[in-house]
């Protein structure tokens, strides 16, 4: 990294997932979840099923696109529920929900699970490599005085100098471009129900990921990961202030 990774001992972090997708040149099968499932159940014990409705966001020949998907999928979980595997057809996601272990825990995990996944199958290419990182950022409100955006966020929505400044609601994005657009990132900032009522919450989405899906072979899927992090860190901290940092309880 271009700069000393922060740390934090209060986090915003609800949930993150890495995602590869497989191309289906992989020759995905109805035994791959319980074959694999025999080989992560210590650290996995739980087994369930889930029906999953997502949108994925993909590079298209006309640029960005959205699409929605449904699916069935089978669920793998920690003795604590707080980390899963989601396995599907040509699909492997691990998510970690709050509270988040830090990255030196969360990638083991993601590098054991992929590399039982490619003892099980001939993982051949991607579809889709993703890291996506989804922030409750809560601030605590000062009574009757009004909430200042720019004191907390870098990344913020711009009004200009004819229209009110205090807003009500909004929801505002943009997809960042990196190593001449072969990943791509989508930041996403928008209001939350705060769960303290006393605070003013927002929600801060990052989805990282590779959209040109030839560049990426199966055994350089981790050293991805591994950078997509880095940027996903250095995202995150250019859309924060100081303020926010002292929220988060900055460790120097």
């Amino acid at each position: 990294m271009s700069q000393k990774s922060r740390k934090y001992s209060n986090p915003p972090i609800i949930e993150a997932v890495c995602e590869f997708r497989l191309n289906p040149e992989s020759k995905w099968d109805l035994t791959i979840p319980g074959i694999l499932y025999e080989k992560v159940n210590t650290e996995f014990p739980h087994k369930e099923t889930r029906l999953i409705q997502e949108t994925v966001i993909k590079q298209g020949p006309e640029g960005t696109e959205q699409q929605l998907r449904t699916s069935e999928r089978a669920v793998f979980l920690t003795q604590d529920r707080r980390i899963f595997i989601q396995i599907g057809p040509n699909l492997l996601a691990v998510n970690s929900l709050k509270p988040y272990p830090t990255w030196e825990k969360f990638k083991p995990r993601i590098e054991n699970v992929y590399k039982a996944l490619t003892e099980v199958m001939d993982v051949k290419s991607f579809e889709r490599l993703g890291l996506r990182y989804i922030n409750r950022i809560e601030i605590p409100q000062e009574p009757n005085k009004r909430f200042d955006l720019e004191k907390y966020f870098e990344f913020r929505p711009y009004l200009g100098k004819k229209l009110p400044t205090d807003l009500d609601f909004f929801s505002m994005g943009c997809v960042l471009k990196f190593f001449d657009e072969r990943d791509l990132c989508s930041v996403r900032l928008r209001n939350a129900v705060a769960e303290n009522k006393a605070n003013t919450a927002f929600l801060l989405d990052m989805d990282y990921f590779l959209a040109k899906s030839s560049d990426v072979p199966a055994s350089e899927a981790m050293n991805w990961v591994e950078m997509a992090h880095e940027k996903v860190e250095e995202i995150f901290e250019g859309c924060i202030s100081d303020k926010l940092r002292e929220i988060f309880m900055e460790i120097k």
